[in-house]
């Protein structure tokens, strides 16, 4: 076994990472591949410097030592995804001397376990966990697997971002926070969701977003603590509204959908489901029927589906019939979905499919 090899870091390293390109775009990534392998720990103990403060960092696989690294910015907020070789992370009551981001980093722990201790906690992490740690304080971390990366997903909460008192996250330190059910998977999938897909969003709705996930993670942890009633009335708010959208994308192929029945699910009342929708750009019926309508004008561009039936394209999205998915199609995109099909396809691949079903 090779020798342990330890860094440890100044944090005065020079500019961010995430500073450097993030005007070009709201995701950026960097990886250990783009430096020499004998400098590998040292420039990563650097990286983790200014996202953790400074740390020592070791590691038994110094030749083969790899860390990836990708961040997307939502204005005053941040979510990274991090995967890395097997090592150790300390941070001392000097390091913490020398600089500290003064917040906390909470995670979703993806694939091999990770252990964490600080305060008075020690927790060991798999696959759907959460975890917080706090900046302020030592903490000393291990990732268990050798020879190969661990990988997990970090939200980087400004301490003042999160209406909840000191004291009582301090409760919650290193221990070990199911994210598999209730609000635990809702923020789990917005971790995972908004790192695969915010390429693709508009700028301007990043901080929208990173609002999202400081409610998301809010209540969750308010959850934990038992003190959910005493969050501000909006971040309850708005929390409720990312899960009734995500219950929404989860049942479109339901025909049943409807303000009723999400209303009943979410122990609201129809009104109350309306008066939260009265601040998103449409109501409730109209995001589902928007949605049902990208869904399948997606499946109607998709040349593997090209040899499914238009009508059950329709069905399989929560359409009760053919006419009512082809009449509500047209209405919203100016054409029929065999119309649209041709397009994306091309008349040859339409007429093929048209063949192959009358066959």
């Amino acid at each position: 076994m090779p020798e342990s090899v330890e860094a440890a870091c100044d944090h005065s390293y020079g500019t961010s990472w995430i500073h450097r390109t993030v005007e070009q775009s709201p995701v950026v990534s960097v990886s250990t591949d783009m430096v020499p392998k004998k400098d590998r720990l040292d420039w990563w103990t650097h990286l983790c410097a200014h996202e953790f403060g400074p740390v020592a960092l070791s590691t038994e696989h110094i030749d083969d030592f790899c860390g990836m690294a990708s961040s997307v910015d939502l204005g005053g907020l941040r979510v990274a995804e991090f995967a890395v070789s097997p090592m150790t992370g300390r941070r001392t009551p000097a390091h913490i001397r020398q600089h500290d981001p003064d917040g906390y980093r909470l995670f979703l722990v993806h694939g091999n376990p990770v252990r964490l201790e600080q305060r008075r906690n020690d927790s060991y992490l798999e696959t759907g966990d959460i975890a917080l740690f706090d900046t302020s304080y030592p903490f000393a971390t291990d990732f268990l697997n050798v020879g190969r990366s661990t990988r997990f997903t970090f939200l980087f909460l400004p301490r003042e971002a999160l209406p909840l008192p000191r004291d009582d996250m301090e409760r919650l330190l290193a221990s070990k926070l199911s994210a598999r059910t209730g609000s635990g998977a809702m923020l789990a999938r917005y971790l995972t969701a908004l790192r695969e897909h915010a390429t693709g969003c508009d700028p301007a709705e990043l901080p929208r977003l990173g609002t999202i996930g400081v409610d998301l993670a809010a209540v969750f942890l308010a959850g934990r603590l038992g003190t959910e009633g005493r969050l501000p009335v909006e971040s309850r708010q708005r929390a409720l509204v990312a899960r009734i959208d995500a219950f929404i994308d989860h049942h479109l192929g339901d025909p049943e959908l409807g303000p009723v029945g999400i209303a009943a699910h979410h122990h609201v009342s129809v009104r109350t489901l309306h008066v939260l929708f009265e601040r998103q750009p449409e109501t409730v019926s109209a995001t589902i029927r928007r949605r049902r309508l990208e869904r399948c004008r997606a499946d109607l561009a998709d040349p593997l589906l090209r040899e499914r039936p238009i009508g059950e394209i329709g069905l399989r999205w929560g359409f009760r019939n053919a006419a009512e998915f082809s009449r509500a199609f047209r209405a919203a995109y100016g054409m029929s979905p065999r119309e649209h099909r041709q397009q994306a396809l091309g008349q040859d691949g339409e007429e093929r499919s048209t063949r192959s079903r009358d066959a």
